[in-house]
């Protein structure tokens, strides 16, 4: 069977080979318009073509590769990151390489003999700039996921808006009749976690009434059961809501309270972070945020392809969206 080629692309869309180069090269911006660009793309989809990358490379100098690092392959906000990723990567000829940092949040070991001879860019979720030193020295394009702004110099970063997330959090349960919280909080130090609790303290901060204790404990179910079954049994009043970093600690905290004779939410409101699918597979379904990971991925390529291409990059944080469940009711009066 004969190689479909540039020129059978050409045809099928009624468009010249140069125009096809263009469009398939990402280069059309400027010179055609999206509808021709649209008929190539679905031409060369119909006939199966792809273009010869090798040679294509040889002559821009790039490898067309992305990497990816990430705390953890486990987590399914991360394989949702990669799934974004490489969806945008794909339709514009690129790869991209998925790498977990060996030591979770901390530095990451050069996966490459030298990775700035065969990566194009690097993105880099929730970590911090200085980490990457050993992958991309002073050479390659970062783009920074869910990370402080201003700790990488040179890099652009693709941020959720966290603090509005907690912020419906803490009207959702100031409006049930809430005043006193307990935060279930990451003991990771990083921007990520900092920026909820920043969040959680200033939304409640002027709250007649309010109170808000904050335990710190391991990223996981069973560490935030201890903890929180720890907290609860406390001296003192009990917490009537406990708002959880992430959708792990909430399940935990779930736990803590069933151990102590408490139901979830009659006698305490949980609400999660993350909106992972754990968060409606358990019983009460979790109150949470949702975090639009394949978003994030998808526009942490967006923004490395245009620093490849020299174009500008948008800070605009990403929204968030509170979802209510099972977890959460007004509070039971407590003798």
């Amino acid at each position: 069977m004969a190689r479909t080629t540039s020129k059978d692309v050409a045809r099928a869309a009624g468009v010249s080979q140069a125009a096809v180069s263009l469009v398939l090269g990402d280069k059309w911006r400027g010179r055609v318009s999206e509808t021709t660009a649209e008929r190539v793309r679905d031409a060369a989809r119909q006939l199966g073509y792809r273009p010869n990358l090798a040679a294509r490379n040889l002559r821009l100098g790039r490898t067309r590769t992305a990497l990816l690092v990430v705390p953890a392959l486990t987590n399914e906000f991360f394989a949702r990151v990669y799934t974004g990723a490489a969806r945008v990567a794909a339709e514009h000829g690129f790869g991209v390489v998925l790498y977990p940092s060996p030591e979770g949040i901390g530095p990451a070991r050069d996966p490459f003999d030298s990775a700035a001879a065969a990566l194009d860019g690097v993105i880099a979720s929730s970590m911090a700039a200085d980490a990457l030193a050993a992958i991309r020295g002073d050479e390659l394009p970062l783009v920074m996921l869910d990370s402080d702004p201003d700790e990488g110099p040179g890099a652009a970063t693709v941020n959720l808006d966290l603090a509005d997330g907690m912020r419906q959090i803490t009207d959702h349960l100031l409006g049930l009749g809430h005043r006193r919280f307990l935060h279930i909080a990451s003991a990771i130090s990083s921007w990520t976690f900092e920026v909820r609790a920043r969040a959680l303290h200033g939304a409640l901060r002027d709250v007649p009434g309010a109170e808000l204790r904050t335990v710190t404990t391991s990223l996981s179910i069973d560490a935030s059961r201890d903890a929180t079954e720890a907290a609860l049994t406390a001296p003192g009043p009990r917490p009537t809501a406990l708002v959880c970093d992430d959708d792990f600690l909430a399940v935990g905290a779930c736990k803590a309270a069933r151990r102590l004779g408490l139901r979830v939410p009659d006698d305490i409101s949980v609400t999660g972070f993350d909106d992972l699918t754990l968060a409606s597979a358990v019983d009460p379904e979790l109150t949470t945020v949702r975090l639009p990971a394949e978003h994030v991925g998808e526009r942490g390529m967006a923004a490395l392809l245009a620093i490849l291409d020299g174009r500008p990059v948008g800070a605009d944080d990403l929204p968030v969206q509170l979802v209510v469940r099972d977890s959460t009711a007004p509070p039971r009066a407590q003798s």
